[in-house]
């Protein structure tokens, strides 16, 4: 049975506050925990004005705090910009607070824009060809065992707990693939970026996983992709239009402002070049009615060999959101509380 789970970025809404879409966003994962999602991802992006937040972690302890049984994770932590000991300690914290129910998923990209890059790193030399080492060093500082010969062997990471939250490597191309495979990790794949190579990635991935200590003999992952699903084909495409203009303004450079409204995606003076690109996004998008999306899932976890989607529904409209959630829950069955 496919599983489904949550990424939310929680875009700001037009006519939103920041403050608003926070909340909207701590309803969300209580309505997704009750019709049985597996689990709830948040992103990391800085200095942007249509995203509510920067600090994944914080939200994490937020979000957790309000539900009970659900997965709550990051999707994830640009490791290179931290040190992996200060991630470690506020990973085994939130475990500590909320057992069982913790994913670190990282990455390597910037996040944002190289302004805010510098200022994350500032008067930090930063190699990102040390990343793979940095996931070990996290591995080590989470579980109290670096290896033999580190540097910080024998340090304790606070607090100490018996459980450990499992590491999950993120990408969109066959580098991130190859080294989630050679580090043993479980490895999410951004489906929804629409990078060419994606099934063969996976494949790559799952082929030569390295057994490890990060997550044992067997390889787990799974695809994050975007979805609007209404009650017909019309009303999805409909409301789909106003994630084609937010991603058409980031894709072409524009300020983001805002997750904007259907209305004024309907009123944007959009170019033939504009339409094209709209085009050829959509492309790696699941949008339409249930039954329409419902087969576009179970198609992409043929094609990648997972099974476990995270959801990403940039809808303005936050009850259409919510039965976009509601309406792919039925059509899956998944157990519900």
């Amino acid at each position: 049975m496919l599983k489904l789970g949550v990424l939310d970025q929680v875009h700001i809404s037009e006519g939103q506050t920041a403050g608003e879409a926070l909340q909207e966003a701590s309803r969300l994962i209580q309505e997704t925990e009750k019709l049985g999602y597996s689990r709830f991802w948040v992103s990391e992006h800085h200095a942007t004005r249509a995203l509510a937040f920067s600090s994944p972690e914080v939200l994490i302890a937020h979000l957790a705090a309000a539900t009970s049984t659900i997965r709550v994770g990051s999707g994830g932590i640009m490791l290179p910009h931290y040190s992996a000991y200060k991630v470690a300690e506020n990973f085994k914290l939130l475990e500590a607070l909320h057992p069982g129910r913790i994913d670190v998923g990282l990455g390597r990209a910037p996040g944002g824009m190289p302004i805010a890059t510098r200022a994350l790193q500032t008067d930090k030399f930063v190699d990102v060809n040390k990343y793979p080492q940095q996931v070990l060093d996290l591995a080590g500082f989470l579980r109290d065992k670096q290896p033999s010969g580190h540097p910080f062997e024998g340090l304790l990471t606070s607090p100490a707990i018996p459980s450990v939250p499992p590491i999950w490597m993120l990408g969109s191309s066959g580098e991130s693939a190859r080294m989630a495979a050679q580090l043993g990790s479980a490895y999410a794949f951004a489906q929804f970026f629409g990078t060419p190579g994606g099934e063969e990635s996976m494949q790559y991935y799952q082929t030569h996983f390295q057994p490890s200590k990060l997550l044992g003999d067997r390889p787990q992952a799974m695809i994050a992709t975007l979805v609007i699903c209404a009650d017909t084909d019309e009303e999805a495409n409909a409301l789909a239009t106003s994630s084609d203009l937010f991603f058409l303004r980031l894709t072409t450079g524009q300020e983001l402002l805002n997750l904007p409204s259907v209305q004024t995606a309907y009123d944007y003076p959009y170019t033939e070049a504009d339409y094209l690109r709209i085009k050829q996004t959509r492309q790696t998008r699941v949008i339409g009615s249930p039954e329409r999306v419902k087969e576009q899932l179970i198609e992409l976890s043929r094609s990648y060999n997972v099974d476990e989607i995270l959801i990403n529904s940039p809808i303005h409209d936050y009850k259409a959101r919510v039965h976009s959630y509601k309406l792919l829950s039925e059509m899956f069955d998944l157990k519900q509380t």
